[in-house]
């Protein structure tokens, strides 16, 4: 749909075209033991744009559903039936892997958002659903959790850099040097292990004639006997 665009008071309209390599949308799981509760939150996030695969009515069908779906958030009813709840299910799936969760439900007791905490969730939402509370607690908990990746890639990069800097002990003779273990260990091999850089393997030039002199001396002699004639 064209997009109204004001100019000096005037007023045009500017096509708006999409990429076709937009970023996929955000894949949502829904845990909630209602099934029309679970229906409807499942047919809302499906509007908003989001991919929500079938939702999950249990426990165990929750933790199977999220290590075969591998949702990037999922929204989580506090009070699902059986042994376990949804603070122990969020708390089992937030241990085998980093995925934000965001919870649900009726009750906003002190008790129950107490308890929730342990579970380090990334936002609430209140049932009845409203249509706009959902989508900015969503988009919240996906926006902190991107940071919060972001973050934790820039400071792996600053711990590989103080690695790498300051007094490293290498052997005069060798050229070895000695790791935090005591260890005497190849340039390369330590290089590769506090950093990402890669190496290719080549010849300088000054090793080339060490290791190729005789070769070099020939091509000498024949380049001087050739201006010669």
């Amino acid at each position: 749909m064209p997009l109204r665009v004001r100019n000096g008071g005037a007023q045009f309209y500017r096509p708006v075209h999409f990429k076709e390599d937009q970023p996929v949308k955000a894949k949502i799981l829904v845990v909630e033991d209602e099934g029309l509760v679970a229906l409807d939150l499942t047919e809302r996030l499906r509007r908003f744009g989001y991919e929500v695969p079938a939702p999950a009515g249990s426990a165990e069908e929750a933790l199977a559903r999220e290590r075969d779906t591998m949702p990037d958030l999922i929204l989580m009813d506090i009070r699902i039936q059986g042994p376990l709840d949804g603070v122990d299910v969020a708390q089992v799936m937030r241990s085998r892997r980093d995925v934000p969760v965001v919870f649900l439900t009726a009750h906003s007791d002190a008790a129950t958002l107490e308890r929730a905490k342990t579970a380090g969730p990334y936002g609430y939402v209140l049932k009845p659903f409203r249509d706009r509370e959902l989508q900015i607690v969503i988009d919240m908990a996906l926006n902190k959790h991107r940071i919060e990746i972001n973050l934790a890639k820039l400071q792996q990069g600053v711990v590989v850099t103080r690695k790498l800097s300051g007094l490293l002990p290498i052997c005069a003779s060798c050229k070895k040097i000695r790791n935090g273990k005591d260890e005497w260990e190849a340039v390369e091999a330590y290089i590769q292990t506090h950093s990402d850089a890669e190496f290719t393997h080549g010849i300088c030039p000054d090793c080339s004639k060490k290791l190729y002199s005789e070769h070099f001396s020939r091509v000498g002699k024949s380049a001087k006997a050739s201006g010669g004639e």
